[in-house]
């Protein structure tokens, strides 16, 4: 079957305020995100895209414009399967605040009982995501053949739900894997299993240099907790 790149969206205005953004509109990537969405076109110069397909929240429309005007032409569909957490009451807010919420060490350490008040449970976040992968890779190889690749732009926790469907890992184990903004991952889908190819690469080592602090809104049990929604990346 195909082989599908995940993008996740570039640094937002949001991941650097500390924000919870879901759903939230007029969340544009910042300064930052801008340039490393510049910089995806010559990351994937040469790999051959049939189609894009693109969560229909501003930041990840953001981060593909770029790619779009290098390539015309490519196919861009938009699919709401593939977009945010609906975190409901906690769209918003900042993570500092939610670290206390009695629901947050749920989220960590039994995410597949979470579910955010009038929002969806994040269980139906990785069945529609899947879905949605599932379906797009019978669409792109049935138009474009068994080699073809396609890409699709959405979310931190989305993405870490769909690497952890391929993985055939627990949900409860998703808080494991981490992609940076506008980070590189990428599944091969066969008949038989999927292989993970690529995971949050970003060509930046950055990341992996010790911090004098951890960051705030992961500083409580010593780093110990994933940052909800993908964080920030490296400063």
């Amino acid at each position: 079957m195909a082989t599908l790149i995940l993008v996740r969206h570039g640094r937002s205005t949001a991941n650097t305020a500390g924000l919870l953004a879901g759903w939230t509109p007029g969340v544009s990537l910042d300064e930052r995100g801008a340039a490393q969405a510049a910089a995806l076109p010559g990351r994937l110069d040469g790999v051959p895209l049939a189609a894009a397909v693109c969560s229909p929240l501003q930041r990840c429309r953001e981060t593909l414009a770029p790619l779009l005007d290098a390539r015309p032409g490519l196919p861009l569909h938009t699919d709401e399967r593939i977009g945010e957490c609906h975190y409901g009451d906690w769209s918003g807010r900042k993570l500092s605040e939610l670290a206390d919420e009695p629901l947050m060490k749920i989220v960590q350490q039994h995410p597949s009982a979470a579910a955010f008040p009038g929002g969806e449970s994040m269980r139906a976040m990785q069945n529609r995501a899947v879905d949605a992968v599932r379906e797009w890779n019978a669409r792109i190889e049935e138009e474009h053949g068994a080699d073809a690749v396609f890409l699709m732009c959405s979310h931190g926790d989305v993405i870490k739900s769909v690497v952890a469907d391929a993985l055939g890992m627990h949900l409860d184990l998703f808080q494991r894997i981490h992609v940076d903004p506008c980070s590189v991952t990428a599944i091969r889908y066969t008949p038989s299993r999927p292989f993970l190819l690529r995971l949050g690469d970003t060509g930046d080592l950055a990341p992996l240099i010790p911090a004098a602090a951890p960051p705030a809104e992961n500083a409580a049990e010593g780093g110990g907790n994933a940052v909800v929604g993908g964080g920030a990346g490296a400063a």
